[in-house]
């Protein structure tokens, strides 16, 4: 499985996960793919044309905008919401709780509907969106 981790998460958490998950999964920072500042909608058409991305976003913002809603629901990507106080969260507290919660994302990617939605809560647990 392949994680997409957008631009409100560090490219250094994703890198280092992606160490720790090699070769089972990977996980590919926003920047390695596209410049630093691509809007959502233009990165999430762009991965539309491959289909086994998961997307892991700390932008809640994405289900509110009717632009970045209708990209998102064309795209048909599993997507992981960052609920609120996560990107608030130090380094260290990110990555040890990305590491708590990584099989269990990957379960729920796995048995997910193309298209789903979750949120991942500050205390690294799982909630259906």
């Amino acid at each position: 499985m392949r994680l997409f981790f957008d631009n409100n998460l560090s490219p250094k958490l994703a890198r280092s996960l992606d160490a720790l998950v090699q070769p089972e999964h990977r996980v590919v920072h926003l920047k390695e793919r596209f410049a630093a500042h691509t809007a959502d909608e233009v990165w999430m058409r762009a991965l539309a044309a491959e289909p086994d991305w998961v997307i892991v976003s700390g932008d809640l913002q994405i289900r509110k905008n009717p632009h970045e809603i209708k990209a998102w629901q064309e795209a048909g990507h599993t997507t992981f919401f960052l609920k609120k106080g996560w990107i608030d969260l130090p380094f260290w507290d990110q990555a040890w709780k990305f590491a708590k919660v990584f099989p269990d994302l990957i379960a729920n990617a796995e048995r997910a509907r193309r298209g789903s939605a979750f949120f991942i809560t500050p205390n690294a647990k799982i909630e259906e969106a």
